[in-house]
């Protein structure tokens, strides 16, 4: 059984990832209804502790598909 694609493995992928961009992915450590329905993940700039993704409607509104895919729209690879 391979774990190359399981939550926790591109977790880690997509957080170094965004380290090398300056962004930090953030999880929510008290889920509610909403967050536990979309997987509940967030975006931080780094140097200026704003949130750039994943707050929406609500905070950590970003699945880690949705977080993969801003992270791969909006950075050079």
């Amino acid at each position: 059984m391979s774990y190359k694609n399981s939550v926790n493995s591109r977790e880690r992928r997509l957080k170094r990832y965004a380290i090398r961009y300056g962004l930090h992915i953030m999880t929510c450590q008290k889920p509610d209804k909403r967050v536990l329905a979309h997987g509940g993940y967030m975006l931080r700039d780094e140097a200026t502790m704003k949130i750039v993704y994943g707050d929406e409607d609500y905070l950590f509104s970003a699945s880690i598909d949705d977080i993969e895919q801003w992270l791969e729209e909006n950075t050079t690879k």
